[in-house]
């Protein structure tokens, strides 16, 4: 497939790249994105647009893809590259994770290879490799650091280290107390330089402390002083972590040279990680813009129904504003279409649309088309598309026009799809509308596909005469003048030249007089098509609010049922909850006797024997229900105490929303003065209690039973004692 740079440019393909290069999540994955262009290979094609739906239909299932992120491992496969390097322990730890996920992913697919059989397939081309992350896991831990026990040797050295830093610790702590006993120390008595501990001497007693000066305060009142006993074992210390940097070399060399053979692997990894990457920032796009794989057919058909632009879509979704959809078909009866119609009315976005849909399902993309399109591929893609007037060499836009069709006339066979914006433009119209007409003639004749946009009213004539062409319009409102956006195939279309100076404030008087100065059947065939194109879009309008009138009515019907069902389940639930609420008040009713007749006889055998009677009748009635029973039953029993617990909640806030208004409604109104006899409750309590002694805001009341110390602000007069 050969498609210049020059039509992925009018196009703004590179613009989709950048759209998709930011839904990757890895930097080689970014890279890769950019680079992206049509396939040559078909079964390639297929297979990548195969693994791109896959990967979107996994948005929709519980069997969602593992994570595929990686940090890009290109400077270890460098290094491993050149003999006797050594690959640092970041690097070591990129390439196990690397591996682990390769693994991961592979036993993912093979587990739901039936869901994706063409993510299944790439994933076999890899073989996992456990030898890597094991060898690296037995040298390094999950923090990045090498373990203890890597070697023999390493052990041995870290055990001799840790015990020499005790000796350290334990001098200097020694040293330490001496000379705090001999008040030779400031109060701080230590302090750390240069990562060692030192003793803070003040700075008169500096010559009665033995060892090795390492520093003083700004003031200097304070001398900094390693111990003489400390640094003998400090020197001992610096040749064990001399000792133990060399060994831990020495391992990591071995670890680069047991990876080393395994480098081509390690970098099929990667270029999988890369693809995948890709391909989930494709299968991202998709869902955005609901793209889907429309069928591929054989033939030379081609059939876009609800085709959106992309880039447009996705600019007016962000506005919230409503992008129309264009439907078009290409086949061996309907070639070429020649679309004209009034300028701002569409043409161009219709042919870019076409355009760019077509360039990103040959480079592997999914398209936002309805689920009953049809594409074929094209081995050329040819674009004319804007003014291309070239500067640099000298061109007018005409010029660059006529070479551009040259390689038109070179390249365009029956494999062709060729897609020209105002066709024959930037000559005399006369003139430049005989070659335009020439030139379409032999596109049609070598069999090529096409759509062009124009104003020539000898092209429309043209494809209503060619046999396998058709004139198409983009539907105007002749009353508002304002354009539809939407492609009607089988009529050529008015440019409403006349109608729209009219609109814009140009005088009748002048227009009526340009009209005179132009041949009277140009102005009869536009207006004829003006027409039909007015009579068309009544008929559209009509049609429309009948479709529209239906589809309302199956809404409402829909609403209704769906309603209904809603009704009908929750009316089931609250029957359930209410038997089951029932059902556990009985039980509680049972238990709560049988807890009474224990707190009156504290008889324990019969209170089991009672509680055994219980549980053995329930579990009679308890029926043995399924697997799937059960676990239904179990979500419904969640369901159940959500609910109940969120009414516990409301009842709660209710609660405390009157104990407010109460406590409120008590601030308002006065206290009642209490006396030793009158009869009181608690705000919060139904208990009623006489008050037997008063004292300081405290009262005490008599339940009976029981007296109780509460403050008076607390109580509730129920009944003062009458004299």
């Amino acid at each position: 497939m050969q498609i210049p740079s020059k039509t992925l440019q009018d196009l703004e393909f590179p613009t989709v790249l950048e759209q998709l290069n930011a839904r990757c999540n890895t930097a080689l994955g970014k890279e890769a994105a950019l680079a992206i262009a049509p396939y040559e290979d078909q079964n390639t094609l297929t297979t990548v647009l195969g693994q791109t739906s896959e990967y979107l239909a996994s948005f929709a299932n519980e069997n969602r893809i593992p994570n595929h992120g990686f940090d890009d491992i290109n400077k270890e496969l460098k290094l491993l590259k050149i003999e006797n390097t050594t690959l640092e322990l970041p690097g070591f730890r990129r390439i196990a994770a690397l591996c682990k996920q390769l693994t991961q992913h592979k036993t993912f697919f093979k587990k739901f290879k039936e869901y994706y059989p063409l993510l299944f397939s790439f994933t076999e081309r890899f073989e996992e490799n456990t030898y890597i992350p094991q060898s690296i896991d037995n040298i390094i831990d999950k923090f990045g650091e090498i373990r203890d026990d890597a070697s023999v040797e390493l052990k041995n050295l870290r055990y001799g280290i840790h015990q020499v830093r005790g000796k350290i610790n334990q001098s200097f702590g020694v040293a330490m107390t001496k000379y705090q006993a001999s008040e030779f120390l400031d109060e701080i008595r230590e302090s750390v330089v240069d990562n060692r501990r030192v003793l803070a001497v003040k700075a008169m007693y500096r010559k009665k402390v033995r060892g090795t000066v390492m520093g003083a305060s700004k003031t200097g009142s304070i001398v900094y002083i390693v111990p003489e006993t400390t640094l003998q074992f400090s020197q001992e210390l610096s040749n064990l972590e001399f000792e133990e940097k060399e060994e831990i070399q020495r391992i990591l060399n071995g670890l680069t040279n047991e990876i080393r053979p395994y480098r081509e692997d390690l970098s099929n990894y990667q270029h999988y990680f890369t693809h995948i990457d890709i391909t989930a920032a494709k299968a991202k796009y998709a869902k955005e813009l609901n793209a889907i794989l429309p069928e591929l057919s054989g033939e030379r058909k081609l059939f876009f129904k609800d085709a959106y632009h992309p880039l447009l879509y996705l600019n007016n979704k962000q506005k919230k504003e409503k992008t129309w959809p264009q439907t078009i078909s290409l086949h061996g009866e309907n070639r070429i279409i020649v679309i004209s119609g009034p300028n701002a009315g569409g043409k161009s976005i219709t042919l870019k649309t076409i355009g760019l849909l077509q360039v990103m399902l040959q480079s592997g993309l999914l398209i936002p088309v309805h689920e009953r399109s049809t594409v074929c591929l094209f081995d050329k893609i040819l674009t004319d598309i804007g003014d291309n007037q070239s500067i640099e060499n000298h061109l007018s836009t005409y010029s660059y026009r006529l070479k551009n069709m040259n390689q038109f006339l070179k390249k365009c066979n029956a494999k062709t799809l060729f897609l020209i914006d105002e066709f024959g433009t930037g000559s005399d119209p006369e003139l430049g509308g005989a070659l335009a007409e020439t030139f379409l003639e032999v596109f049609y004749e070598r069999g090529a596909y096409g759509i062009i946009t124009t104003h020539y009213a000898n092209l429309k004539l043209l494809a209503n005469e060619l046999p396998h062409a058709t004139n198409a319009n983009m539907r105007f409102d002749n009353k508002t003048l304002q354009p539809t956006f939407q492609l009607i195939l089988g009529e050529a279309g008015s440019s409403f030249t006349f109608e729209v100076a009219q609109k814009n404030g140009i005088p009748y008087s002048l227009i009526n007089k340009a009209k005179k100065k132009i041949d009277r059947g140009k102005v009869r065939f536009d207006a004829t098509i003006s027409k039909l194109q007015q009579e068309r879009s009544k008929m559209a309008k009509t049609g429309s609010r009948l479709q529209d009138e239906e589809t309302k009515a199956r809404e409402e019907a829909k609403k209704l049922e769906a309603l209904n069902a809603k009704v009908k389940s929750k009316l089931e639930n609250y029957q359930e909850q209410y038997d089951h609420n029932q059902r556990m008040i009985y039980l509680g009713n049972k238990l709560n006797d049988a807890a009474e007749r224990y707190f009156l006889d504290n008889k324990k055998r019969p209170l089991v024997s009672e509680l055994l009677r219980i549980v053995e009748t329930e579990n009679s009635k308890r029926k043995k229900t399924s697997a799937k029973e059960a676990k239904a039953k179990k979500v419904q029993k969640k369901q159940i105490a959500n609910e109940l617990e969120q009414k516990i909640v409301k009842v709660r806030k209710e609660k405390i929303v009157r104990k407010k208004k109460a406590i409120q409604a008590e601030k308002i109104k006065p206290r009642p003065v209490f006396k030793i006899g009158d009869r009181v409750r608690l705000f919060d309590g139904k208990a009623v209690g006489t008050i037997d002694k008063l004292e300081k805001n405290k009262a005490v009341v008599n339940y009976g039973l029981f007296t109780t110390n509460v403050g008076v602000e607390l109580l509730d007069l129920v009944e003062a004692k009458t004299k």
